[in-house]
């Protein structure tokens, strides 16, 4: 079996083979399973897209039109962890650690215990929710310490295999979402909203 390492440099590529066009078709659908699954939920954790993952400043932007409360992470490198701050607009992001948008200058420590549900990037996923980020860790570190947040990995139907290796230390997403729709990777989790069509 392929080791994370070769797992994650293919799906890198064939992520990025795709078109401008196709990443935001794609994201459009993505998109529109969020905001229906998202709606009973009031405090949503959100990582801020770059290219070419999936686009989720589209999502942001709906929350906080909805009027729900949005956090979202900034890298620390220096102690390799997350930190959480509430965005209140879109307008507040600039380029940060990896150019990753992060609302820098204006930050707002957020309450990490009010996250209702979290969504994150990936590089690759299966359908157990086994997940292959950046090789960083900051997620995994992160959930390590909240296991108990729900996660949703956003992702495109080209980033699924078969099966990806896990350590003990991964964190499993309990739903992900693409283009195609939402899988359940965790029945344990609390169900899917009545008004979600799978």
């Amino acid at each position: 079996m392929p080791s994370k390492a070769e797992i994650r440099e293919h799906l890198r590529s064939v992520r990025d083979a795709l078109t401008l066009e196709e990443r935001r078709e794609k994201s459009y659908y993505i998109t529109e399973h969020l905001i229906r699954f998202l709606k009973p939920y009031t405090t949503v954790f959100a990582y801020v897209s770059k290219e070419p993952e999936v686009e989720s400043l589209v999502i942001i932007n709906s929350l906080l039109g909805a009027g729900k409360t949005v956090i979202v992470p900034i890298i620390d490198t220096k102690t390799k962890t997350l930190r959480l701050s509430y965005l209140t607009s879109v307008a507040d992001l600039e380029p940060g650690t990896f150019q990753v948008p992060e609302p820098l200058s204006a930050e707002i420590p957020a309450d990490i215990d009010k996250i209702e549900i979290a969504l994150l990037p990936l590089i690759g996923f299966d359908r157990s929710g086994n997940r292959i980020g950046y090789g960083a860790g900051y997620y995994d570190r992160f959930f390590d310490v909240y296991p108990d947040i729900p996660r949703i990995g956003l992702a495109y139907a080209c980033q699924e295999v078969d099966r990806i290796p896990a350590e003990s230390y991964d964190r499993k997403m309990d739903w992900i979402v693409t283009e195609n729709g939402i899988t359940i990777c965790n029945p344990a989790r609390p169900k899917v909203p009545r008004n979600v069509v799978l």
